[in-house]
């Protein structure tokens, strides 16, 4: 009886601990290379004096594995581009995917910590949305530090934050 008794107070414990588990904050960091597959001038979709580009990307991250990303937004003449007018996700290799948004500008030339073939770069706040699978409910946030190259045609990303995920029921 007193086994049945100190067993079943034990699980109760494991259970209540289990259930109080909250969300888990981690870093997140990810690298991937992006290939420009669409500009569109004065697109509907952007309105007067704004652009619509699309860019492809692959990369990697610890919580995605090997990933794509889409990310389809609207950009000035002088290389703003507006967060409400963005679409961008990163797709897990298990098919969870990641919603993301940023905005800021594309600035000309390179800053002093970047290789010498940089031609462009932005450095500006990114923000994690939710998703599905394991990212149902996220939120983050953290930098982008970005660029294009005179050597290839490719966009060149590295994002830094952290990510908290919710904690998935079993």
């Amino acid at each position: 009886m007193k086994t049945k008794l100190m067993s079943a107070i034990g699980g109760f414990f494991m259970l209540l601990t289990f259930s109080c588990q909250g969300p888990e904050t981690l870093p997140f960091v990810a690298d991937f290379t992006g290939t420009y597959t669409a500009f569109y001038a004065d697109s509907l979709e952007c309105g007067p004096g704004f652009m619509r580009v699309i860019v492809d990307c692959t990369g990697n991250n610890e919580l995605l594995g090997t990933f794509t990303t889409h990310i389809d937004f609207c950009s000035d003449e002088e290389g703003f581009y507006p967060g409400k007018r963005m679409e961008a996700y990163m797709l897990a290799e298990n098919g969870d995917t990641l919603f993301v948004s940023c905005a800021g500008q594309v600035l000309p030339g390179k800053l002093d910590d970047h290789p010498d073939f940089v031609v462009s770069y932005w450095r500006d706040p990114f923000e994690i949305l939710g998703g599905s699978g394991k990212f149902k409910g996220a939120t983050g946030s953290g930098n982008t530090d970005d660029y294009n190259s005179n050597q290839d045609q490719n966009s060149h990303h590295s994002w830094k934050g952290s990510i908290t995920l919710l904690k998935q029921k079993s």
